[in-house]
């Protein structure tokens, strides 16, 4: 996928728990699947399919659960001919979605950081994978994050992730990082990391992905309460 120029990329969340919809299409493939091709016609570049909320307090979900959330949705968009990211953090997911066929992305939030991750990856010259940054783990990652500087820090940490994916033989070209907009950060990390965007790029030299559409920030910055009008 050329990064040459911004694309966008639309979300398909299948977890019961998303602090975004609430749940709306994880129990209704036919919705999920309508979910999606409204948001190709409103202009999306990419679809990003997930199966498990990583949202603050959230809770792990079994294997078996998230695979048989994304399972047929993967399926299904593979026939369309569009670019797809599966949201993942698990080894064994990546690898069962690789196997199906139809994923052009691997999009973690924990960097690859699953055992056998990084390898799985090195194995799939023609996926291309998303590195995030995150302070702790989901479930207690929003209680009281604190950083020296944030800026330098996510971007050493994007940069060693990085580092370890190419040693391993997963090509620059194919990587792309995600500060990790509240994941691990208060509003005052996230605003300075937007206003610091160029500066991230230029340390770690790779494309950024920047993920707030409707996340707290965006209430916090506007006072709009409901996150479906946070776009």
């Amino acid at each position: 996928i050329a990064l040459d120029k911004p694309k966008i990329m639309g979300i398909v969340n299948l977890t019961p728990d998303s602090f975004s919809d609430g749940g709306t299409y994880s129990q209704n493939v036919q919705m999920a699947l309508a979910h999606a091709e409204q948001l190709l016609k409103d202009g999306a570049d990419i679809l990003d399919i997930g199966g498990e909320s990583t949202r603050p307090g959230s809770d792990d979900v079994s294997l078996e659960e998230e695979w048989a959330r994304v399972q047929p949705i993967l399926a299904e968009v593979a026939k369309w001919n569009v670019p797809v990211s599966l949201d993942t953090r698990r080894t064994v997911i990546m690898e069962k979605a690789l196997a199906q066929g139809g994923v052009d992305i691997i999009n973690d939030v924990a960097a690859l950081s699953d055992e056998g991750a990084v390898a799985l990856l090195a194995q799939q010259p023609k996926t291309g994978v998303c590195l995030m940054h995150m302070q702790g783990l989901p479930k207690t990652m929003q209680l009281n994050p604190q950083y020296q500087d944030v800026v330098e820090e996510v971007a050493r940490y994007l940069k060693a992730r990085a580092a370890e994916c190419v040693r391993a033989g997963i090509a620059p070209e194919r990587i792309t990082l995600d500060p990790g907009f509240g994941f691990g950060k208060n509003l005052q990390h996230n605003i300075t990391l937007i206003k610091h965007l160029p500066e991230l790029m230029d340390a770690t030299g790779f494309p950024l992905l920047i993920g707030v559409s409707r996340k707290r920030m965006i209430g916090e910055l506007t006072g709009e309460q409901d996150a479906a009008k946070r776009v």
